[in-house]
């Protein structure tokens, strides 16, 4: 199998395009359907980077339809077990082998679902100064990577490109979207992160938080859709190199974080460029998670 060509972004023709985000970019198949192209660019700190990660978008549709197939027992999602292929042209099969995916067009929730069961990132930092997440107290004098003492809901706002997303309380969740719909993917994202945490684990991935993102049909019913449990969306620690009081190794886009923290960038556009060897052991990471959770 030849190796798939690294895209930063699509131009695919025979569809129409609807919408460039971060790292997706998605076409309309029909009133039903969209073609999503998962191409390798990749954000940190909210702000896309110049150069791509090879090989990363498909890497991240492969695990996403894992998770999609694995937990689809806890809630429906978007995928449809369709070709992509089926949806281009000959000349345009190139930019969508092995990093597309059909889905149901569906209405997204303004709300970023994240869950935590690990205190890291933001959570840590605001934890430090608060002694709470979102709202959420928690017990005193934790520290950097302890697990916390259950699976805690910090949802986010869902910010266009360029801007910041932001923690939100449960309560503004439910001005937003509802008391119904907010109880609903709260219990979905935890649900679907601890099954999802004791799967990882027995295969020797600590998955500390994670994001997901949710839309509704015209029926009201509820989908999980964007992608799941990946290394963009989520922060996957090796758990034989995991220790409280620091943060840990891992296999994400924190390796980027990290080097981008280490230079004189203000995190605002333009991002610098991304030097050959952190994409490439960036890649690396991406791909050893995937080994781990599915080979």
């Amino acid at each position: 199998m030849s190796k798939p060509i690294s895209i930063y972004e699509t131009k695919i023709t025979s569809l129409e395009f609807l919408y460039r985000g971060k790292v997706r970019d998605i076409y309309k198949i029909d009133d039903d359907r969209l073609l999503v192209v998962q191409t390798d660019r990749l954000s940190a700190f909210d702000v896309i980077l110049p150069d791509p990660i090879p090989g990363k978008g498909c890497l991240l549709t492969d695990l996403s339809v894992f998770w999609f197939k694995k937990l689809s027992n806890v809630i429906s999602n978007h995928w449809l077990n369709q070709p992509p292929e089926d949806f281009v042209t000959a000349q345009e099969l190139s930019q969508v082998a092995g990093r597309a995916m059909v889905v149901r067009r569906l209405k997204p929730l303004p709300v970023e679902a994240i869950v935590r069961g690990y205190l890291a990132g933001s959570g840590w930092k605001e934890y430090q100064q608060s002694g709470s997440i979102c709202g959420i107290a928690l017990p005193p004098n934790l520290r950097e990577a302890e697990q916390l003492p259950k699976t805690i809901f910090t949802p986010s706002t869902k910010a266009d490109i360029g801007d910041h997303d932001e923690n939100i309380s449960y309560e503004l969740v439910e001005e937003k979207i509802g008391e119904d719909f907010a109880g609903r993917i709260r219990n979905a994202s935890c649900k679907l992160y601890e099954e999802a945490s004791a799967y990882a684990l027995e295969r020797g991935i600590i998955i500390a938080d994670t994001k997901f993102e949710f839309g509704t049909d015209s029926n009201g019913k509820l989908y999980l859709i964007d992608e799941a449990l990946t290394s963009d969306s989520s922060r996957f620690w090796p758990l034989n190199q995991y220790a409280i009081g620091a943060s840990p190794p891992s296999f994400d886009k924190q390796f980027v974080r990290d080097w981008l923290e280490s230079i004189s960038w203000d995190k605002k556009p333009p991002a610098p460029d991304v030097p050959q060897e952190i994409a490439e052991k960036t890649a690396a990471k991406y791909l050893e998670a995937l080994t781990l959770l599915t080979k």
